[in-house]
């Protein structure tokens, strides 16, 4: 340590050093100089020495370092922290914040003039408290007013009851404590005194805190009671002449912090505080926009017997009491935010130059403590990097905060403090109540900002601590728009457990120390976890199935369009289709895939899967050709379940495909099956997103699922349920809406196949009078504002999957009142869900919808970094445990043992969710957000990195980064931010056009065009055509319009040959071609060319000299030059891989169109769509 950094150090903790010819020395508050302080001041006495001879010499040579009285004829500047409380003022921005109030109980005989007086002599002594501020051509200066008569105004209050005066004067100094001064017309100081009895007065002085700072208020009593007593005496002041003014200390710091001072403080600090984060408490209210001031404290008592053991570490370690209780608060900021990096603002007075300690004015100088907790350190080694960040503060304390914030250039926010917003304080006790005296009274000095339940706060946090005999008091203030008084309150008992276990054991990992008690670790490790229930914990799926259907034969357990299947004929079917499963081979736990729409089928498939002791594997028929072979090779596949229409799209391999329409097996028996399979068995495997840009299967057992649906906590599950099947198989909602339906009598709707509207879904919900439906967050957004009516069946309306729109929770709260919203929340790896909330008319939704608490037979720990429990409304990481955990991952062994890993507090395993989350006081957990780059998009879960693997294969991009977006609120997309590279070849550029050519090809054949029959009009079949503003399909009325309009103008040019690129269904083909004598035809799709040859057969004479063919757009190799009047490209352009390519098609389309014949680029209905493709 600098011997300048010493002398700082001990300034700061009220350490006076002076020279006394040949000695050295020193004056301190009580029990400041410990015996190993007062050693280290004994070991440096002569670099001390030394440093203080040079100090007095620079002082005497240099006149920039003393401060010298100025003309007042001159434009006097602000000091710095002055002009940023007059910026804030002038932007009306704190309204009452930087009112300082004192108050003066006064008990005996008052003499009122001689008060009025005293008040007058001081407002005249100090040239602060009669100084109004203007501004000369945008520049803010101060204007010091002439001595003037401040009356002193008095209110008589004795008339009241004891009761009434205390209402009444309590009322009295809060509207005074509230009024705002006027810094431009009125002097920084009011006076008011209010009579409670002949004998009983309080005087309540208002200070704004840009003409005083805490050191003032123990500068004004003193001189008042010193002036008060003369003039009660008649006696003149005894008060010496004040060698300088704040004025002259004003421009002294101006030109003082120039130059080579400037350079050497800020460099300090800008090395310190680069890249500094903001410290992020959890809080119980959303931050507001504009800061608030509004207040309240919690007082803190350590007692006598901690208090003996901190400073008995503190001497041991050879730091200061200060340094040993900041090291503690630091330490529990960190455990609060979880994060390493910790800065806490603390005040000093800054009053190291014997001219100004007698001044009243704004000196207070604010320095950042910032200190780095990584690395796993123990309470002693972050003692010492505080005891270092603390010595290396204090060295470099010139700089006045407003300065350094103005040099960082940090960006300024309106809702909270620059650099820190949490404050320390470890003041001395004579600073915090100074003694004085006043002739003929008993005085009692006291700060209004601190009586009452409300006060006036410039921070989140402040931490106000004192010695007050052998005991350690404070108070810890906070921002109740911000903070609740129970949290600060917990917050006060976990900083006095953490200092009580870091005395006890110092050498210890910080991570260890505890900050709960034990109640509060039983509460949330134990009471809240408390959810067993009985439920048949030994039965199979298909064996609880097999149940119902002797319960309830006869009752209807799918619908699906026309389609009703009893539970005996669902039974049966699934019993054929197990036995020839097991015929194929199938035995416990093969893996069996299905790849079916929503259909009958579906639910057959994998009723019969598990009847046959096999386990599931969906097989999402949308999915890509290329992610459907990765599953199938991962799982090793050797049975797949499909359906006619996607054999096709399944890759080749060695698996068995199994058509189930049009019509099952059924040549094998209809009777149950016997397998010796345990609810302990898998039941299914459902793929997830994997952060390495490959899915990975989750393996499920029985019991999982089981306890989901029977006999829990969260929803009501009867055989009068009606369920809407909507969910993807894939997506393991369908696992609650199948298995919930069927394990208990209700009815399952099975939504047809397509992508349905949302006026599709509101009718269904109607028509089948739906009572519980499952939606993920996105779609319950857009159900509640378009299809509100249609809800009005349900009973129980479930939603999850992302965070649920509080706007939109209010709404079905308030239309739909006799139906149970549920926010339900989990991972597929606990079985769909892990912690429901049942939202209620008083449910608290200020900041969010709370996913709420475990359901039954689950286990929910929220820990740090450390796998150590968080308290209540303190961020960590969510762990599930019970009976819903998964067996792990499918052939994923180190992913499987990182995931799932030993729970701490009993014999299972846990697994860690990557979801952040804390506890709420009354046991519900509030969802924040992820950890890890994992995003959810309409309630799938989606890794990022999956993406942007994907995206980085292609040879032109260099770099990529996926994020989430929610520029409209529920309107959640993810946006690719992407760094092309410049180094790519032409080759490159045409192997990626061709790539995305294929996926377009695959898109249109198995996703958009997979049901071109199912239309009204034939020749105008509009199938796949989706609005890509609100994912609707585009009404049939709008599209005739537009390709009338392509029709019109083609047909004007009177062409005879005409080449349309990008045919689809033929909507302009068929109006175009019977007015052309060659009309030749294109386009990617086999389907939409299959489609048109269907249409065209029954019509040769009409369509005779029409050919199609199927080839990319960019093929035109073998067409021979001038063949055509009309190339013609329509809506087809937008799917173009890039611009490159257009022009590639275009410069090809030249070839090939007869001179003064025309390219006609039709339909590109969206520019900022074009942007967003090229």
């Amino acid at each position: 340590m600098k011997t300048i950094e010493f002398v700082s150090y001990l300034q700061n903790l009220g350490v006076k050093l002076w020279i006394d010819g040949e000695q050295l020395r020193y004056r301190s508050p009580k029990e400041v100089v410990t015996p190993e302080l007062k050693q280290s001041i004994v070991e440096r006495k002569a670099d001390i020495l030394k440093l203080l001879r040079k100090a007095q010499k620079n002082r005497q040579s240099d006149g920039a370092s003393s401060i010298q009285p100025i003309s007042r004829e001159q434009v006097i500047p602000l000091s710095f922290a002055v002009q940023r409380l007059w910026f804030i003022e002038k932007m009306a921005l704190s309204r009452n914040a930087y009112n300082v109030p004192l108050t003066l109980h006064l008990v005996g005989q008052l003499d009122y003039v001689a008060l009025e007086k005293s008040l007058n002599q001081i407002i005249a002594r100090h040239e602060t408290l009669r100084t109004t501020f203007s501004e000369i051509n945008g520049t803010p200066v101060q204007i010091i007013q002439p001595p003037f008569e401040l009356e002193l105004p008095k209110k008589n209050l004795s008339e009241l009851t004891p009761s009434e005066a205390t209402t009444k004067l309590q009322q009295l100094l809060q509207q005074e404590n509230e009024q705002r001064f006027n810094l431009e017309v009125d002097p920084p100081i009011r006076a008011q005194l209010y009579q409670l009895g002949t004998t009983e007065h309080i005087l309540q002085i208002t200070l704004h805190h840009i003409a005083s700072d805490g050191w003032s208020l123990t500068v004004l009593p003193k001189e008042l009671s010193a002036i008060y007593t003369a003039t009660l005496f008649d006696k003149p002041s005894p008060l010496p002449s004040l060698p300088i003014q704040y004025a002259d200390f004003a421009v002294w710091q101006r030109n003082y912090l120039q130059g080579e001072t400037l350079f050497s403080q800020l460099s300090y600090w800008k090395q310190k505080l680069l890249d500094l984060p903001q410290l992020q408490l959890p809080t119980d209210h959303p931050r507001p926009a504009v800061e608030t001031f509004n207040g309240a404290g919690i007082p803190i008592n350590i007692p006598a017997a901690l208090t003996s053991k901190v400073k008995q570490l503190t001497q041991k370690q050879g730091t200061t009491l200060f340094m040993t209780l900041l090291a503690a608060f630091k330490i529990l900021l960190s455990r609060y935010s979880g994060q390493e990096s910790i800065a806490v603002g603390t005040p000093i007075a800054n009053r190291n130059r014997s001219e100004i300690e007698g001044l009243i004015g704004f000196f207070v100088n604010s320095l950042v403590m910032y200190t780095d907790l990584g690395g796993e350190p123990s309470f002693t080694e972050v003692l010492n990097r505080v005891k270092q960040t603390a010595l290396e503060a204090y060295g470099h304390q010139d700089i006045p905060f407003e300065k350094l914030v103005e040099e960082l250039q940090l960006e300024r926010s309106l809702s909270q403090n620059p650099l820190f917003q949490v404050v320390f304080a470890l003041q001395q006790s004579e600073h915090m109540k100074p003694s004085f005296s006043l002739p003929n009274l008993e005085v009692e000095l006291g700060w209004e900002r601190w009586m009452g339940d409300q006060m006036t706060v410039r921070m989140d946090l402040e931490l106000h601590l004192w010695l007050e005999g052998e005991e350690i008091k404070g108070l810890c203030a906070y921002n109740r728009d911000l903070f609740e008084a129970e949290t600060i309150s917990r917050m006060v008992s976990h900083y006095q457990n953490l200092l009580s276990a870091a005395v006890e054991t110092p050498e210890g990992p910080i991570s260890q120390l505890p900050l709960m008690t034990e109640p509060e670790l039983d509460q949330i490790l134990v009471e809240w976890n408390n959810t067993k229930t009985d439920y048949p914990t030994d039965k199979c799926i298909h064996q609880l199935f097999q149940e119902q259907v002797q319960k309830t034969p006869d009752a209807v357990a799918v619908v699906f369009e026309l389609q009703l299947l009893t539970y005996s004929q669902l039974n049966s079917k699934a019993n054929q289709l197990a036995h020839y499963l097991q015929k194929l081979g199938v035995v416990p736990e093969t893996l069996v895939g299905i790849c079916v729409e929503r259909s009958v089928e579906m639910v057959v498939g994998i009723l019969a899967i598990l009847k046959a002791g096999g386990a599931y594997v969906p097989l999402d028929p949308n999915y890509p050709t290329s992610r459907l072979n990765y599953m199938v090779e991962d799982a090793k596949l050797s049975i797949i379940l499909s359906q006619e229409k996607w054999q096709h799209h399944l890759p080749s391999t060695a698996a068995q495909v199994i058509c189930l329409d049009p019509e099952l097996p059924n040549t094998a028996s209809s009777e149950n099956l016997t397998v010796s399979i345990t609810s302990e068995h898998q039941a299914y495997m459902m793929y997830t997103s994997g952060s390495t840009g490959l899915p990975k299967g989750v393996n499920i057992r029985h019991q999982g699922v089981v306890r989901l649906v029977k006999n829990t906590n969260y929803i009501k599950l009867t055989q009068e349920d009606i369920f809407l099947q909507l969910a993807p198989i894939s997506f393991d909602a369908a696992t609650l809406e199948i298995w919930g339906s069927l394990l208990n009598g209700g009815t399952l709707v099975v939504m047809p196949p397509h992508q349905p509207s949302l006026g599709e879904i509101g009718a269904a919900i109607r028509e089948n009078q739906v009572t519980t439906l499952w939606l993920s967050a996105g779609l319950f957004q857009l159900m509640v504002e378009e299809q509100l009516e249609n809800l009005k069946s349900l009973k129980q309306l479930l939603a999850g999957g992302d965070v649920l729109s509080v706007t939109h929770v209010q709404k079905v709260l308030e239309k739909l009142p006799g139906c149970q919203l549920i926010n339900g929340y989990g991972p597929t790896e606990n079985t769909t869900f892990t912690c429901c909330f049942q939202v209620k008319a008083d449910s608290n939704l200020e900041k969010s919808v709370p996913i709420g608490k475990p359901i039954s037979n689950t286990q929910v720990y929220i820990l740090d970094s450390k796998n150590q429990p968080v308290p209540i409304g303190v961020a960590g990481e969510l762990h599930i445990g019970g009976d819903g955990l998964a067996i792990g991952y499918h052939h994923r062994p180190e992913l499987t043992a990182e995931k799932f890993i030993p729970n701490p507090f009993e014999n299972s395993k846990l697994y860690k969710t990557g979801d952040l989350a804390r506890y709420l006081g009354d046991g519900n957990i509030e969802f924040i957000g992820r950890i890890d780059h994992q995003v959810k998009i309409r309630g799938y879960r989606i890794e990022t990195g999956e993406i942007e693997a994907v995206i980085n294969s292609y040879p032109i991009v260099k770099e990529t980064v996926v994020v989430a977006t929610e520029d409209n609120p529920g309107d959640k997309r993810l946006v690719a931010y992407i760094v092309p590279e410049t180094q790519t070849t032409t080759t490159s550029n045409r192997e990626l056009s061709e790539t995305q050519v294929d996926s377009w090809q695959d898109i249109f054949n198995q996703q958009i065009y997979d049901q071109l029959s199912e239309v009204t009009d034939p020749l105008f079949n509009t199938r796949g055509w989706i609005s890509n503003y609100d994912n609707q399909p585009i009404p049939v009325e709008q599209m005739r319009i537009w390709a009338g309009d392509i029709v019109t103008q083609v047909l004007a040019k009177k062409p005879e040959s005409v080449w349309e690129i990008g045919c689809g269904t033929g909507m302009l083909l068929f109006q175009i071609a019977p007015q052309t004598q060659n009309y030749y035809g294109t386009d990617i799709s086999k389907v939409s060319l299959e489609y048109i040859k269907q249409q065209i057969e029954p019509e040769p004479d009409k369509y005779s000299h029409v050919s199609l063919a199927q080839k990319r757009a960019e093929d035109m190799a073998d067409i021979a030059p001038n063949s055509f009047d009309v190339v013609l490209l329509s809506s087809i352009v937008q799917y173009f891989p890039s611009v490159e390519y257009l022009l590639q098609v275009i410069e090809n389309s030249i070839r090939v169109v007869k001179p003064g014949g025309m390219i006609f680029l039709g339909d590109i209905r969206s520019w900022p769509l074009m942007k967003a493709f090229h």
